[in-house]
């Protein structure tokens, strides 16, 4: 399915400059992108770069003149934003906006509208995102597809969890930081601790992405950890001092957090 010729974005911050460089890289997946001022820096940066890109003072020149338009507003501040905008009926609207109920959303909203969420992550800038969409759609996957991967979520449950799970980015890099540091402070400069650490977990990562949909994780961590060795070492070792129970408590912090 061919994607919307004309795309609108209400919000211009990270993301949203993640989803335009991502669909805007050659070849481009999208003829005309119009963004929204706030911020100004970023919009301004982006109409630099291309020039299918156009900067709306107002955004309902952005609802008016788009046939997609996606929201990627700070929850904060996403229902006064919304509220005095007017859309079409039939309208096609993907919500980026985190911690937002889909109800509330369409409620504010105010008009019978096709409404995608999704989590896309600043890997879509390279067209290497995995993106959770909820519910299932075909043009809203068509376009995450380009981005990388689009995973349509049958209910709000699957959707939530794998909202829970991407949660999970800061920590990932923390445990690369925490390693990073203990090896300084063994001993070995920062510098080289950082050029080792960075390929190794870039390397088990694209591993397990290699494996396929039917990866099972806890046979790549039995495979990597000989028996009696470093690996099944540490592993015990992190699960015995409470490493997996806090991490599953953490996780089921972030669920109940989106789940309001």
């Amino acid at each position: 399915m061919p994607l919307s010729q004309k795309i609108g974005f209400i919000g211009t911050g990270a993301i949203t400059d993640a989803i335009v460089r991502g669909l805007l890289a050659e070849p481009a997946a999208v003829l005309e992108i119009m963004v929204s001022q706030r911020s100004v820096e970023i919009s301004a940066k982006l109409a630099a770069d291309f020039p299918t890109v156009f900067v709306a003072d107002d955004n309902q020149v952005i609802v008016n003149g788009c046939d997609t338009v996606v929201l990627a507003i700070r929850p904060q501040i996403v229902e006064e934003v919304i509220r005095p905008l007017k859309f079409r009926d039939g309208q096609k609207v993907i919500s980026v906006v985190a911690a937002t109920s889909r109800p509330a959303l369409l409620d504010w909203i105010g008009a019978d509208v096709r409404l995608s969420q999704a989590i896309p992550l600043p890997f879509v800038a390279r067209r290497k995102g995995v993106t959770a969409v909820y519910p299932p759609d075909p043009a809203t996957a068509a376009l995450f597809n380009v981005l990388g991967n689009a995973v349509e979520c049958e209910t709000k449950t699957e959707y939530d969890l794998l909202a829970a799970a991407s949660a999970l980015m800061a920590t990932y890099f923390g445990i690369m930081h925490h390693t990073t540091k203990w090896l300084a402070e063994k001993g070995l400069p920062e510098e080289k601790g950082r050029a080792y650490i960075a390929p190794l977990f870039s390397s088990l990562s694209e591993t397990a992405g290699l494996a396929g949909k039917d990866v099972d994780f806890i046979d790549m961590s039995r495979e990597f950890a000989t028996k009696g060795g470093l690996n099944e070492q540490v592993f015990r070792d992190f699960d015995e001092n409470g490493g997996s129970q806090a991490l599953t408590a953490a996780l089921d912090g972030i669920l109940l957090r989106i789940k309001g």
